[in-house]
Protein backbone atom coordinates (compact mmCIF):
# COMPACT_ATOMS: atom_id res chain seq x y z
CA UNK A 1 0.00 0.00 0.00
CA UNK A 2 1.54 3.31 -1.08
CA UNK A 3 1.64 5.81 1.77
CA UNK A 4 3.24 8.78 0.04
CA UNK A 5 5.44 9.68 -2.91
CA UNK A 6 8.35 12.10 -2.57
CA UNK A 7 8.39 14.22 -5.73
CA UNK A 8 11.99 15.35 -5.33
CA UNK A 9 13.47 11.85 -5.40
CA UNK A 10 10.62 9.84 -6.94
CA UNK A 11 10.96 7.56 -3.92
CA UNK A 12 7.90 5.61 -2.87
CA UNK A 13 7.29 5.02 0.83
CA UNK A 14 5.18 1.95 1.60
CA UNK A 15 3.57 0.61 4.74
CA UNK A 16 4.20 -2.97 5.84
CA UNK A 17 0.98 -4.85 6.47
CA UNK A 18 0.39 -8.26 8.00
CA UNK A 19 -0.26 -11.10 5.59
CA UNK A 20 -3.91 -12.11 5.92
CA UNK A 21 -3.27 -15.84 5.55
CA UNK A 22 -0.58 -18.50 5.26
CA UNK A 23 1.65 -17.45 2.35
CA UNK A 24 3.49 -20.76 1.87
CA UNK A 25 1.01 -23.63 2.10
CA UNK A 26 0.89 -27.27 1.09
CA UNK A 27 2.24 -26.50 -2.39
CA UNK A 28 5.59 -25.66 -0.81
CA UNK A 29 5.35 -28.73 1.43
CA UNK A 30 4.95 -30.86 -1.70
CA UNK A 31 7.88 -28.99 -3.20
CA UNK A 32 10.23 -29.86 -0.32
CA UNK A 33 8.93 -33.41 0.15
CA UNK A 34 9.27 -34.39 -3.52
CA UNK A 35 12.72 -32.78 -3.76
CA UNK A 36 13.90 -34.75 -0.72
CA UNK A 37 12.85 -38.05 -2.30
CA UNK A 38 14.28 -37.14 -5.70
CA UNK A 39 17.71 -36.10 -4.44
CA UNK A 40 17.75 -38.74 -1.69
CA UNK A 41 17.35 -41.56 -4.22
CA UNK A 42 20.40 -40.28 -6.09
CA UNK A 43 22.42 -40.26 -2.86
CA UNK A 44 21.40 -43.84 -2.11
CA UNK A 45 22.04 -45.07 -5.66
CA UNK A 46 25.55 -43.61 -5.48
CA UNK A 47 26.17 -45.31 -2.12
CA UNK A 48 24.97 -48.61 -3.55
CA UNK A 49 27.32 -48.22 -6.53
CA UNK A 50 30.26 -47.72 -4.16
CA UNK A 51 29.19 -50.44 -1.76
CA UNK A 52 28.04 -53.24 -4.05
CA UNK A 53 27.86 -52.39 -7.73
CA UNK A 54 26.68 -55.91 -8.61
CA UNK A 55 23.26 -55.09 -7.12
CA UNK A 56 22.86 -52.06 -9.40
CA UNK A 57 21.81 -54.09 -12.45
CA UNK A 58 18.09 -54.06 -11.72
CA UNK A 59 17.94 -50.73 -9.90
CA UNK A 60 19.48 -48.15 -12.20
CA UNK A 61 16.42 -47.71 -14.42
CA UNK A 62 13.59 -47.73 -11.81
CA UNK A 63 15.54 -45.54 -9.39
CA UNK A 64 16.41 -42.87 -11.92
CA UNK A 65 12.83 -42.88 -13.27
CA UNK A 66 11.30 -42.40 -9.80
CA UNK A 67 13.85 -39.70 -8.95
CA UNK A 68 13.13 -37.94 -12.25
CA UNK A 69 9.37 -38.06 -11.58
CA UNK A 70 9.73 -36.69 -8.04
CA UNK A 71 12.01 -33.88 -9.22
CA UNK A 72 9.43 -32.91 -11.82
CA UNK A 73 6.75 -32.95 -9.13
CA UNK A 74 9.03 -30.60 -7.19
CA UNK A 75 9.36 -28.28 -10.19
CA UNK A 76 5.63 -28.44 -10.93
CA UNK A 77 4.63 -27.35 -7.43
CA UNK A 78 7.37 -24.71 -7.42
CA UNK A 79 5.90 -23.27 -10.60
CA UNK A 80 2.31 -23.57 -9.33
CA UNK A 81 3.20 -21.65 -6.17
CA UNK A 82 4.55 -18.66 -8.09
CA UNK A 83 2.24 -15.65 -8.26
CA UNK A 84 3.26 -15.06 -11.86
CA UNK A 85 4.11 -18.57 -13.17
CA UNK A 86 4.07 -17.47 -16.81
CA UNK A 87 6.97 -15.12 -16.06
CA UNK A 88 9.15 -17.99 -14.86
CA UNK A 89 11.21 -17.75 -18.03
CA UNK A 90 12.63 -14.44 -16.74
CA UNK A 91 14.75 -16.49 -14.30
CA UNK A 92 16.60 -18.00 -17.26
CA UNK A 93 16.76 -15.01 -19.59
CA UNK A 94 17.19 -12.24 -16.99
CA UNK A 95 18.84 -14.05 -14.07
CA UNK A 96 19.80 -12.33 -10.83
CA UNK A 97 22.57 -14.51 -9.41
CA UNK A 98 22.28 -13.03 -5.93
CA UNK A 99 18.84 -14.65 -5.61
CA UNK A 100 18.63 -18.12 -4.05
CA UNK A 101 15.54 -18.78 -6.17
CA UNK A 102 17.41 -18.07 -9.42
CA UNK A 103 20.43 -20.18 -8.47
CA UNK A 104 18.19 -22.98 -7.25
CA UNK A 105 16.07 -22.95 -10.42
CA UNK A 106 19.15 -23.22 -12.63
CA UNK A 107 20.67 -26.02 -10.54
CA UNK A 108 17.39 -27.97 -10.41
CA UNK A 109 16.94 -27.61 -14.18
CA UNK A 110 20.45 -28.89 -14.90
CA UNK A 111 19.90 -31.70 -12.38
CA UNK A 112 16.68 -32.84 -14.07
CA UNK A 113 18.30 -32.52 -17.49
CA UNK A 114 21.15 -34.82 -16.46
CA UNK A 115 18.67 -37.28 -15.01
CA UNK A 116 16.83 -37.29 -18.33
CA UNK A 117 20.08 -38.17 -20.11
CA UNK A 118 20.74 -41.00 -17.63
CA UNK A 119 17.20 -42.29 -18.04
CA UNK A 120 17.56 -42.24 -21.83
CA UNK A 121 20.80 -44.22 -21.50
CA UNK A 122 19.05 -46.99 -19.59
CA UNK A 123 16.07 -47.11 -21.96
CA UNK A 124 18.39 -47.19 -24.99
CA UNK A 125 20.45 -49.93 -23.31
CA UNK A 126 17.45 -52.25 -23.37
CA UNK A 127 16.96 -51.71 -27.12
CA UNK A 128 20.50 -52.20 -28.41
CA UNK A 129 23.72 -54.08 -27.77
CA UNK A 130 25.61 -51.20 -26.15
CA UNK A 131 24.84 -52.44 -22.64
CA UNK A 132 28.31 -52.14 -21.12
CA UNK A 133 28.94 -48.70 -22.63
CA UNK A 134 25.60 -47.36 -21.43
CA UNK A 135 26.13 -48.66 -17.90
CA UNK A 136 29.65 -47.25 -17.72
CA UNK A 137 28.45 -43.83 -18.92
CA UNK A 138 25.54 -43.94 -16.45
CA UNK A 139 27.84 -44.68 -13.51
CA UNK A 140 30.27 -41.90 -14.47
CA UNK A 141 27.46 -39.37 -14.82
CA UNK A 142 25.97 -40.50 -11.49
CA UNK A 143 28.96 -39.01 -9.63
CA UNK A 144 28.32 -35.52 -11.04
CA UNK A 145 24.57 -35.76 -10.49
CA UNK A 146 25.20 -36.78 -6.87
CA UNK A 147 27.46 -33.77 -6.32
CA UNK A 148 24.80 -31.50 -7.84
CA UNK A 149 22.12 -33.08 -5.64
CA UNK A 150 23.76 -31.58 -2.55
CA UNK A 151 23.16 -27.88 -3.38
CA UNK A 152 19.82 -28.73 -5.02
CA UNK A 153 18.49 -30.20 -1.78
CA UNK A 154 20.07 -27.44 0.32
CA UNK A 155 18.96 -24.33 -1.54
CA UNK A 156 15.44 -24.37 -0.06
CA UNK A 157 17.02 -23.87 3.36
CA UNK A 158 18.62 -20.71 2.01
CA UNK A 159 15.29 -19.37 0.79
CA UNK A 160 13.63 -20.09 4.15
CA UNK A 161 16.50 -18.47 6.04
CA UNK A 162 16.13 -15.31 3.92
CA UNK A 163 12.52 -14.86 5.08
CA UNK A 164 12.06 -11.72 7.14
CA UNK A 165 11.18 -12.18 10.82
CA UNK A 166 11.07 -15.97 10.75
CA UNK A 167 13.62 -16.78 13.44
CA UNK A 168 12.62 -20.44 13.59
CA UNK A 169 14.05 -21.03 10.11
CA UNK A 170 17.75 -20.71 10.94
CA UNK A 171 20.07 -21.54 8.04
CA UNK A 172 22.44 -23.96 9.86
CA UNK A 173 19.57 -25.96 11.35
CA UNK A 174 17.44 -25.99 8.21
CA UNK A 175 20.35 -27.03 5.98
CA UNK A 176 21.02 -30.06 8.20
CA UNK A 177 17.32 -30.93 8.20
CA UNK A 178 17.21 -30.76 4.39
CA UNK A 179 20.08 -33.24 4.10
CA UNK A 180 18.52 -35.53 6.71
CA UNK A 181 15.17 -35.36 4.91
CA UNK A 182 16.93 -36.50 1.73
CA UNK A 183 18.78 -39.38 3.40
CA UNK A 184 15.65 -40.43 5.32
CA UNK A 185 13.30 -40.44 2.33
CA UNK A 186 15.97 -41.65 -0.10
CA UNK A 187 16.89 -44.69 2.00
CA UNK A 188 13.19 -45.42 2.56
CA UNK A 189 12.41 -45.14 -1.16
CA UNK A 190 15.27 -47.39 -2.26
CA UNK A 191 14.28 -50.03 0.31
CA UNK A 192 10.81 -50.07 -1.24
CA UNK A 193 12.10 -49.96 -4.82
CA UNK A 194 14.84 -52.50 -4.27
CA UNK A 195 12.77 -55.19 -2.58
CA UNK A 196 14.21 -58.61 -3.28
CA UNK A 197 16.78 -57.09 -5.65
CA UNK A 198 18.69 -55.87 -2.60
CA UNK A 199 20.70 -58.37 -0.60
CA UNK A 200 19.99 -58.75 3.10
CA UNK A 201 23.23 -56.90 3.83
CA UNK A 202 22.22 -53.94 1.63
CA UNK A 203 18.77 -53.82 3.19
CA UNK A 204 20.34 -53.66 6.63
CA UNK A 205 22.74 -50.95 5.39
CA UNK A 206 19.94 -48.72 4.10
CA UNK A 207 17.93 -49.54 7.23
CA UNK A 208 20.77 -48.13 9.32
CA UNK A 209 20.80 -44.95 7.22
CA UNK A 210 17.03 -44.67 7.66
CA UNK A 211 17.22 -45.17 11.42
CA UNK A 212 20.15 -42.79 11.97
CA UNK A 213 18.57 -40.10 9.77
CA UNK A 214 15.35 -40.38 11.79
CA UNK A 215 17.27 -40.22 15.07
CA UNK A 216 19.32 -37.15 14.15
CA UNK A 217 16.34 -35.28 12.69
CA UNK A 218 14.26 -36.09 15.78
CA UNK A 219 17.04 -34.82 18.09
CA UNK A 220 17.19 -31.52 16.19
CA UNK A 221 13.42 -31.05 16.32
CA UNK A 222 13.33 -31.84 20.03
CA UNK A 223 16.21 -29.43 20.64
CA UNK A 224 14.23 -26.70 18.90
CA UNK A 225 11.07 -27.74 20.74
CA UNK A 226 12.70 -27.59 24.19
CA UNK A 227 15.37 -24.92 23.81
CA UNK A 228 14.15 -22.90 20.80
CA UNK A 229 12.49 -20.28 22.99
CA UNK A 230 15.99 -19.18 24.08
CA UNK A 231 16.56 -17.70 20.62
CA UNK A 232 13.92 -14.99 20.85
CA UNK A 233 10.44 -14.20 22.07
CA UNK A 234 9.19 -14.70 18.52
CA UNK A 235 10.35 -18.33 18.48
CA UNK A 236 8.75 -18.90 21.88
CA UNK A 237 5.40 -17.70 20.51
CA UNK A 238 5.76 -19.79 17.33
CA UNK A 239 6.53 -22.96 19.29
CA UNK A 240 3.38 -22.30 21.29
CA UNK A 241 1.46 -23.52 18.24
CA UNK A 242 2.91 -27.04 18.72
CA UNK A 243 3.02 -27.12 22.52
CA UNK A 244 0.24 -27.81 24.98
CA UNK A 245 -3.10 -26.98 23.41
CA UNK A 246 -1.57 -25.34 20.34
CA UNK A 247 -3.58 -25.76 17.16
CA UNK A 248 -0.80 -27.71 15.45
CA UNK A 249 0.32 -29.73 18.51
CA UNK A 250 -1.50 -32.90 17.46
CA UNK A 251 -0.25 -32.74 13.89
CA UNK A 252 3.29 -32.03 15.08
CA UNK A 253 3.42 -35.11 17.30
CA UNK A 254 1.76 -37.31 14.69
CA UNK A 255 4.54 -36.28 12.33
CA UNK A 256 7.27 -36.95 14.89
CA UNK A 257 5.90 -40.40 15.68
CA UNK A 258 5.21 -41.44 12.09
CA UNK A 259 8.38 -39.98 10.50
CA UNK A 260 10.95 -40.62 13.21
CA UNK A 261 10.01 -42.54 16.36
CA UNK A 262 8.15 -45.49 14.82
CA UNK A 263 10.66 -45.94 11.94
CA UNK A 264 13.52 -45.99 14.47
CA UNK A 265 11.76 -48.69 16.50
CA UNK A 266 10.84 -50.70 13.40
CA UNK A 267 14.38 -50.54 12.01
CA UNK A 268 15.70 -51.89 15.31
CA UNK A 269 13.10 -54.68 15.26
CA UNK A 270 13.93 -55.56 11.65
CA UNK A 271 17.61 -55.92 12.53
CA UNK A 272 16.91 -58.28 15.41
CA UNK A 273 14.25 -60.32 13.59
CA UNK A 274 15.65 -60.09 10.07
CA UNK A 275 12.19 -59.19 8.76
CA UNK A 276 12.13 -57.34 5.44
CA UNK A 277 8.43 -56.58 5.89
CA UNK A 278 9.04 -54.62 9.09
CA UNK A 279 11.76 -52.64 7.32
CA UNK A 280 9.38 -51.81 4.45
CA UNK A 281 6.77 -50.63 6.95
CA UNK A 282 9.39 -48.34 8.51
CA UNK A 283 10.17 -46.97 5.04
CA UNK A 284 6.52 -46.25 4.24
CA UNK A 285 5.94 -44.50 7.56
CA UNK A 286 9.09 -42.38 7.13
CA UNK A 287 8.03 -41.12 3.70
CA UNK A 288 4.45 -40.36 4.81
CA UNK A 289 5.51 -38.80 8.12
CA UNK A 290 8.11 -36.58 6.48
CA UNK A 291 5.35 -34.72 4.62
CA UNK A 292 3.52 -34.05 7.91
CA UNK A 293 6.67 -32.88 9.70
CA UNK A 294 7.67 -30.55 6.87
CA UNK A 295 4.19 -29.08 6.63
CA UNK A 296 3.93 -28.24 10.33
CA UNK A 297 7.38 -26.64 10.42
CA UNK A 298 6.56 -24.63 7.29
CA UNK A 299 3.21 -23.33 8.51
CA UNK A 300 3.69 -22.42 12.18
CA UNK A 301 6.10 -19.48 11.69
CA UNK A 302 3.60 -17.93 9.26
CA UNK A 303 0.85 -17.91 11.88
CA UNK A 304 2.64 -15.10 13.72
CA UNK A 305 1.60 -11.67 12.35
CA UNK A 306 4.49 -9.54 11.15
CA UNK A 307 3.00 -6.26 12.38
Amino acid sequence: MVHETLAATNAVVTLDVALPDIFWGWFVTMNMWAKSIGTGLIFMLFLLLRKNSSEMSGLRTPTIIVSFIMMNVFLLFTLADLHQPFRMWHIFFYPHWTSAITVGAWMATVFVGLEFVMMAMMIRKDKCLLTSNAIASFDKLLLWVTLLAIPVTLYTAGIMAESTARELWQMPTESVQMILAATLSGSAAIILLGGSKLSEESQRFFGVILGLSALMAFIIYMSEYIFGAMKSEEVAVILGYVKGNGEYATMFWIGQWVAYILPMVLVALSRTSGSASILKLAAILAIVGLWIVKHVWLVIPQLLPLS
